[in-house]
This record gives C-alpha cells, sequence and structure tokens, in this order.
C-alpha cells in the first residue's frame, strides 16, 4: 500500500477576533496584479480556525493549517504563533 501524500494547505494569518472559545477568527492578505492594466489588488479572506488552548490573541500572527471540518464554519487550526502582538 502506497503511503498518500499530505496536501494540507499552511497559511500565515492575522488574529482579528478572539471573543470565542477555543475558536479565533484569522484573516489572511495577499496582493496580485491585475491581468490587463497590471494595477497591484490587495486581497482579504477571514477563516474561523481552532485554538485549543485559547493561547492565541488579537493581532497576533499565526501559522494555520487547512483540516477536517470541526464545527459548520471551522476548517482550520491553528499550529503555532509566529508573532506576539
Amino acid at each position: 500500500m502506497e503511503k498518500r501524500e499530505n496536501r494540507r494547505k499552511f497559511l500565515s494569518a492575522t488574529v482579528v477576533s478572539d471573543k470565542m472559545d477555543k475558536t479565533r477568527v484569522v484573516q489572511v492578505r495577499w496582493a496580485s496584479k491585475h491581468q490587463k492594466y497590471t494595477k497591484t489588488i490587495r486581497h482579504a479572506k477571514k477563516f474561523k480556525a481552532h485554538d485549543e488552548k485559547n493561547e492565541s490573541k488579537t493581532g497576533d500572527l499565526v501559522k494555520i493549517m487547512e483540516t477536517r471540518p470541526l464545527s459548520k464554519d471551522k476548517r482550520w487550526i491553528i499550529l503555532e504563533i509566529l508573532k506576539k502582538n
């Protein structure tokens, strides 16, 4: 039997809300160029991420990993805090 390749996604995100128990709202930001006009466009997307020990606070830079559905909206977990605020 072949070992399956791990295809999980990893992202760096900023915690924007820590009001829920064991859940953080994180925001991922990135920039891309418009195909025709080459103007830089900034994008942002929010995700709900699981934080088992409630360690991260608003403003922290965290590393998140895609995982199985944990609740209706939670599909990510916080692996580590990269930078404390």
